[in-house]
Parts: C-alpha cells; sequence; structure tokens
C-alpha cells in the first residue's frame, strides 16, 4: 500500500493498523541499557515503594 493511500484511509479515521507490517517495529530512543548506580538504603526504599505504587519492575 501506498504512502498516499494510508494517509486517505487514516485521515478518514479508518483502522491502519492491519495494514501495517510491525515485526520491525521499534520506538527509537527507548531501547533499554542495564546501568550499575550505588544508591543509599533510604533512596532503594523509596524506590521501591513508588514502583510498587506504579506498578512497574525496578
Amino acid at each position: 500500500m501506498k504512502t498516499k493511500d494510508i494517509d486517505k484511509k487514516f485521515d478518514a479515521g479508518r483502522r491502519i493498523i492491519d495494514d501495517l507490517d510491525l515485526s520491525k517495529a521499534r520506538r527509537p530512543e527507548q531501547e533499554q541499557k542495564r546501568v550499575n548506580v550505588d544508591f543509599p538504603v533510604w533512596m532503594i526504599q523509596s524506590l521501591d515503594k513508588e514502583t510498587r505504587r506504579i506498578g512497574v519492575p525496578r
């Protein structure tokens, strides 16, 4: 499908997700990288409390 056809379909409010190949899709600058950082114990406890509150891993 050509770009102009997808644009028309999108602009008309129609669903385009089925027309896209998402097998290689990525979000630039969203890749994760592991780092080691030393924090005081109180900061780790606060971090753990906040991660539980919002439901994400540390």
